[in-house]
């Protein structure tokens, strides 16, 4: 059944978003919508609600409708209540008394310790707080629930956790999705739309199913469209032919099926559709200087400690060599971002710590997952003229090229979106001119295609890497060792799989 229906739906800003949308919404469906940062997924959700008017077409919804939209980013207002009060407020005033038990159930179901429902909002870690948003619109019982990037802020476990929650929904209640988690879209959607300018492809699989068909589709597309501009270049060329031959012999005949071979080739041309190509949101390139040297940190039995000097783990008698890939693994609070300190500071001043050695030659490119690496008070065109030496000129064209128009080259980077910072932190690793990089959750704020670009970029450059990341579809294409940290121990094991599963059942 029909809950929300689409017709030639489309939104127009400086630039079309999509157009000639045409989507039916009913009972048991999961859609996840994919488009790249800026492309219109957040203005679909909030046209579904009915917050945002299209450009053109028309959206139905049953009589009555009841659409739970929860959005990325927690209300000012709430940075004061309790989680608790938070959930409990977005129930209706004269529900706010009787109706309490409904909290409780939501927050058992999202299986919240009852210590974290006392803890006020703005205390909160950002996984937490998306619960408490996700929790907030669940209360409310929806008929549709449209979730806007829930896995932004959430470690695998909370996201393994949620995978299991909206798979034990209702099937009556339709959930849409807009995500640039490609396993977390594997894992609870069935129906999936590629939002683009022109036509809008739906596909009745989950993403990497659809993925596929979509490739398939646009290189169909792609083939026909050549075959068609071959075939009316053969008619302009018959055309030109006959052309000549009907001046010089004054044939009517021949002037009349000139014309008609241009005409053919006219609609021909009119008619071809080339295949969709998605216009960058900012190339993402990396470096690698190399180095002569195979080894280039050795670990000898070093501590891992929190700041107070508490122990977490000792690593044991280890190597990262020149060509690694090591993914490290492990629970939250297990140590994984101490222990990226600890080479970031052993790499920096290699006598300020111990155990730890590290070749001369080696030249770090690091990230973190705050992007502190670029300052929000400075200008994109400032940092990079300034860090790299490269001339307002040259320092434009990178901008450019990583995605930071040419109007916010000089606005402060405060004001950049999450995918324009991360773009302009991938462009300050390579002018680094790295051979060893440390990356903490790299594809934060990064959409699908950015996502990828850094996959291949890694790839290409067997760049050699320490990370730590959520993101179970990076991980398994980048790794080529894996870490895994607990009891207090480091281990290396051959896959991260078995580990998924560990989250994934503790979750569930």
């Amino acid at each position: 059944m029909a809950l929300i229906s689409l017709k030639s739906l489309g939104v127009t800003m400086s630039a079309p978003l999509f157009a000639n949308l045409d989507l039916t919404i009913g009972t048991g469906d999961r859609l996840g919508i994919v488009a790249a940062n800026g492309r219109g997924k957040s203005t679909l959700l909030k046209c579904l609600t009915g917050e945002f008017e299209p450009t053109a077409g028309d959206i139905t919804r049953t009589r009555g409708l009841r659409v739970g939209y929860v959005e990325q980013s927690v209300p000012p207002a709430l940075f004061s209540r309790t989680f608790y009060q938070a959930v409990a407020d977005a129930l209706p005033p004269e529900q706010a008394d009787s109706e309490l038990w409904r909290v409780d159930i939501v927050l058992d179901s999202l299986d919240v310790p009852e210590p974290m429902r006392e803890r006020q909002m703005q205390a909160l870690s950002g996984g937490w707080q998306r619960l408490a948003l996700i929790a907030r619109v669940w209360v409310t019982d929806p008929d549709v629930l449209l979730l806007d990037e829930p896995t932004n802020h959430l470690d695998l476990a909370r996201i393994s956790q949620l995978e299991a929650w909206l798979n034990t929904l209702p099937r009556e209640v339709p959930v849409i999705i807009a995500s640039h988690d490609r396993a977390f879209l594997d894992a609870v959607t069935n129906r999936t739309l590629f939002l683009r300018p022109e036509q809008s492809p739906v596909f009745a699989l989950p993403y990497s199913r659809a993925r596929d068909a979509l490739d398939e589709v646009d290189a169909s597309t792609e083939r026909k469209f050549q075959r068609d501009m071959k075939v009316a270049q053969q008619l302009r060329r018959q055309a030109a032919k006959l052309n000549n031959i009907g001046i010089n012999s004054g044939s009517d005949l021949l002037t009349v099926k000139t014309k008609q071979l241009n005409q053919r080739a006219e609609k021909l041309e009119e008619a071809a559709n080339p295949a969709h190509r998605e216009k960058s949101a900012g190339a993402i390139k990396l470096a690698n200087r190399g180095t002569h040297a195979k080894v280039l940190i050795t670990l000898e039995d070093a501590a891992v400690e929190t700041p107070d000097g508490t122990l977490l783990f000792r690593t044991g008698k280890r190597h990262i060599c020149q060509g690694d890939r090591i993914v490290l693994l492990g629970r939250n609070g297990v140590g994984k971002s101490r222990f990226v300190t600890l080479i970031r500071n052993a790499i920096a001043d290699p006598e300020m710590v111990q155990n730890v050695k590290v070749t001369p030659s080696t030249v770090l490119g690091y990230s973190d997952q705050a992007l502190s690496g670029i300052s929000g008070d400075d200008t994109p065109l400032a940092m990079v003229s300034r860090r790299y030496d490269v001339g307002e000129q040259r320092a434009r064209s990178l901008l450019a090229g990583a995605g930071v128009s040419i109007d916010m080259q000089e606005r402060k980077i405060g004001v950049l979106s999450g995918g324009q910072k991360a773009r302009l932190m991938m462009l300050a690793l390579r002018l680094a001119n790295p051979n060893f990089y440390l990356l903490d959750e790299p594809t934060n704020h990064l959409d699908i295609d950015g996502q990828e670009a850094l996959e291949e970029e890694l790839l290409k450059h067997q760049a050699s890497c320490v990370l730590a990341s959520h993101d179970r579809s990076f991980i398994r294409a980048i790794g080529n060792r894996f870490w895994l940290i607990e009891k207090r121990r480091l281990t290396e094991v051959d896959s991260p799989e078995d580990f998924f599963r560990s989250v994934a059942e503790a979750g569930g």
